[in-house]
């Protein structure tokens, strides 16, 4: 049994502690929290399991890390604090633990990261013999592993596109739903995540490592972007009110761009309110869902819609990035000690996880 760390009890988090304490060669070692209202509490309740796991959530990450587990998930959020994940990422490395995570966005192409991300990692792991694995659903596996395998059943491909289509109502971040993504705000109000670069710093390392998967050469990644207002007041289940002429729905790509035209393309249509913006693409059901279509010949389109936690697709989501992760992580603790990336780890079937059940 591997000895397993979650840190971090967060939409990640939690689906992280129910996947560990499901895996039949792991063992939920110890659960790392920041708020100090969680010290204390029991992993399986803080993880909605309805039962305890005689895993009290902790604060002392020396301590922890100290009792060298084998494997830490790290699922605390990097998304507006990248330097302090980063510095976490590193010193779980250092201790020799084998670390996966959907934190850090420049390492998922590790190959092209930047220095300031890649070479701290590269010290840690040269320090402790511990490894990186850095994975997610969008960016990850959905546009990384499943666009490349869909692909191998074509005779001929024109354009991998893979779109991410949700209502963003159903995500339990309101914070980044409101001022990173701009929802509810006038449309005079620039989105830090669609400021320019900033689609492509989160998801232009996939673009790459699809293109580097393909044997293909990309000349330059673009971004384009549409932005569409609520036509009238919406109130939410889970985010309150939001006011009619405020931004209700938003489409952006990257693009990889292969002998002048866009051949890898990652889209994204994101709406607060099914009424916004009905002339673009829609899940099939519910409120989310991720698709592959690769145009070519044949012309293949797979849709993925994955709920969790009383039917939530955003929590469907979380839990498959959590699949990936916390899957590879045997396959990890077996290979060299190293920074890893979605073509170096292979995605494998449930092994000894055929109908059974959390412990």
């Amino acid at each position: 049994m591997i000895r397993t760390v979650v840190w971090g009890t967060g939409n990640v988090g939690r689906a992280a502690i129910r996947a560990v304490d499901a895996h039949p060669g792991l063992e939920l070692a110890a659960v790392l929290v920041s708020d100090p209202a969680k010290v204390g509490r029991d992993a399986g309740l803080l993880a909605g399991l309805g039962r305890e796991l005689g895993v009290p959530a902790g604060d002392d990450v020396a301590a922890v890390l100290g009792g060298r587990p084998g494997a830490v998930v790290y699922a605390a959020s990097g998304d507006t604090r990248p330097d302090g994940a980063l510095a976490d990422v590193a010193r779980a490395v250092a201790a020799g633990a084998v670390v996966v995570t959907p934190a850090l966005y420049p390492l998922y192409d590790q190959r092209n990261a930047p220095p300031e991300f890649r070479d701290p990692v590269l010290a840690a792991v040269a320090e402790g013999g511990g490894s990186l694995f850095v994975s997610g659903v969008d960016p990850g596996w959905g546009n990384d592993v499943l666009p490349l395998l869909v692909s191998g059943l074509a005779a001929t491909v024109d354009v991998i596109r893979c779109q991410e289509i949700f209502d963003y109502s159903t995500y339990e971040q309101e914070e980044s739903v409101r001022e990173l993504v701009g929802m509810g705000k006038p449309l005079e109000y620039e989105p830090p995540m669609l400021w320019p670069s900033v689609p492509t710093m989160i998801w232009g390392g996939q673009i790459r490592l699809m293109a580097r998967a393909l044997g293909a050469e990309v000349d330059e990644i673009r971004e384009t972007t549409e932005r569409r207002p609520l036509e009238s007041t919406v109130k939410t289940r889970t985010m309150g009110v939001f006011e009619a002429g405020t931004q209700g729905a938003i489409r952006f790509e990257v693009q990889g761009i292969v002998g002048g035209e866009p051949r890898i393309v990652i889209e994204h249509v994101t709406r607060i309110h099914p009424s916004c913006a009905p002339d673009w693409p829609v899940p099939p059901d519910g409120a989310g869902a991720h698709r592959v279509i690769v145009e070519g010949s044949p012309r293949i389109e797979v849709t993925v819609a994955a709920t969790d936690e009383g039917e939530n697709r955003s929590a469907g989501g979380n839990a498959t990035a959590v699949g990936r992760l916390v899957g590879a992580i045997d396959w990890l603790v077996a290979a060299e000690p190293g920074l890893y990336d979605a073509l170096d780890v292979p995605l494998r079937p449930a092994v000894g996880k055929l109908g059974r059940r959390a412990r």
